[in-house]
């Protein structure tokens, strides 16, 4: 993406291959369930070690691969070893026994894994997407089959290659070079038992459709017009400061980036200054320089599509404060960008924007706030900024979004769940709740009391037996 100069190619894997990976997938499992938490923890804890230690390896490939500044690739990987090292500490005691009273001698429900999940995930952060979903599902004792997006290959065979160094048996998690038309044969296989995806909306509707013809469980983590609100009580200095890296974070390749910056009438023009000034400061260049604040988009179409995006809306009467343009440059750069007068009736109002464009909208009460940042289909995140308790308690209350931080940057933390509402998707990934999402909850009763089992001669000398 910073050069536009093609760096490798791989050969897509061929119906054999998938078949072995498959069947090796199914094979794995029904040896991995039965390894004990102890075991799966230790696993996930070398993969975080090993993730800590060869850090600037892994982000460099990040960096090669999507583009991102090499920095914040370094910063992706070390958020890939806390989660790990989060679930590794929690997920037995996420996954124990959960009793409950009832007229029986014992009822209690019990978490199994599913088996081999396919997941489904994008470029824009391409550790740190999969090791969310690993981490958890691979605790739980299901096995994983990764469908990565096709313009980060190295990576999702790095990350293959992590797991097994890490001691996960091979089989555990698998990376398929396959591209999007052979996704459809892999959740239609009956070895496949549910299905994760994190992209856009359109993609996310096609593969709840494929998956929903064969009963299989799915989690969408999709695209997001998240809003950025800010009332006058707020600390605008503050506000305008984090509202450039709410938008720039990962180029503005992020789907709970701010994009919709609302803004009440008495401080508008405070913030947007502020707003306009950090924007136009922003360093736009290579991204291994660390001087660098915003790397190239993606990939050539992703520059086009934003372009085309910024075009129409100011064909729809916005007016372009700053940027807005292509530069003049080898690889797939774009100016950081301010569109403020936006129709609120123009489609590009209420779209995701991937890329550095913020838009700015001016409100002048609380409701027109809220009624503004709801007007779209999405419902990923939410900020707000006041120092009011009663105005944070209606934005808590009626914002559509799966989150809503008040007075800060909306971003996921493996102790939190995380997704969204709406054309968001549904489910969530980390948190207890992530966890949970591919177990199956098995109720079971036990009426009278049970005789007690023969110990064997290992259970009787105290020692454990692990498989």
């Amino acid at each position: 993406p910073a050069t536009g100069e093609l760096l490798a190619s791989f050969e897509p894997h061929t119906r054999a291959e998938i078949e072995e990976k498959l069947q090796l997938a199914v094979e794995t499992f029904r040896a991995y369930r039965r390894t004990s938490h102890l075991a799966r923890s230790a696993m996930l804890l070398r993969v975080s070690a090993l993730l800590e230690a060869e850090k600037h390896r892994y982000s460099r490939l990040i960096t090669l691969e999507m583009g991102k500044p090499f920095a914040a690739a370094v910063r992706e990987i070390e958020k890939c070893a806390r989660v790990c090292r989060y679930y590794a500490g929690e997920s037995a005691s996420f996954l124990a026994d959960e009793f409950i009273q009832t007229g029986a001698h014992a009822s209690y429900i019990r978490y199994e894994p599913l088996g081999a999940v396919l997941a489904v995930m994008p470029w824009n952060f391409p550790f740190s997407q999969i090791i969310r979903v690993a981490a958890p599902a691979l605790m739980a004792g299901n096995v994983i089959l990764l469908k990565h997006a096709s313009n980060v290959p190295q990576c999702a065979l790095a990350i293959e290659e992590l797991f097994e160094r890490a001691g996960f048996p091979v089989g555990a998690l698998q990376t398929l070079l396959i591209g999007s038309a052979e996704v459809a044969c892999v959740i239609a296989d009956e070895r496949v038992a549910a299905v994760t995806m994190t992209g856009s909306e359109s993609a996310g509707s096609i593969v709840a459709a494929q998956a929903g013809r064969y009963i299989k469980k799915t989690v969408l983590e999709l695209g997001g017009s998240d809003p950025f609100i800010v009332m006058p009580s707020a600390d605008i200095a503050e506000a305008a400061h984090t509202a450039v890296r709410a938008r720039t974070l990962n180029s503005g390749q992020s789907c709970i980036a701010a994009k919709r910056f609302i803004i009440a009438a008495e401080v508008y023009e405070e913030f947007a200054g502020r707003f306009v000034a950090g924007m136009e400061a922003l360093r736009v260049g290579d991204p291994f320089d660390a001087a660098t604040d915003i790397g190239p988009l993606a990939t050539e179409r992703a520059l086009l599509a934003l372009d085309a995006q910024v075009r129409a809306a100011v064909d729809a009467g916005a007016r372009l404060v700053t940027g807005g343009v292509r530069l003049d440059r080898p690889g797939f750069y774009y100016a950081p960008s301010v569109l403020a007068e936006i129709p609120t009736n123009a489609p590009v109002a209420r779209e995701e924007l991937f890329g550095p464009v913020a838009m700015l909208f001016r409100v002048h009460s609380l409701e027109e706030a809220i009624r503004l940042a709801n007007e779209t289909s999405f419902g990923l995140g939410a900020s707000a900024w006041t120092n009011d308790e009663e105005e944070s308690a209606q934005f808590i209350s009626e914002l559509e979004a799966g989150m809503v931080c008040i007075n800060g940057l909306v971003a996921s933390d493996p102790r939190l769940p995380f997704g969204g509402v709406k054309r968001s998707g549904y489910g969530r990934e980390l948190g207890v709740q992530g966890l949970l999402e591919f177990v199956n909850l098995k109720t079971v009763v036990i009426q009278n009391r049970l005789a007690p089992k023969s110990l064997s001669a290992e259970e009787q000398s105290g020692e454990t037996v692990e498989v």
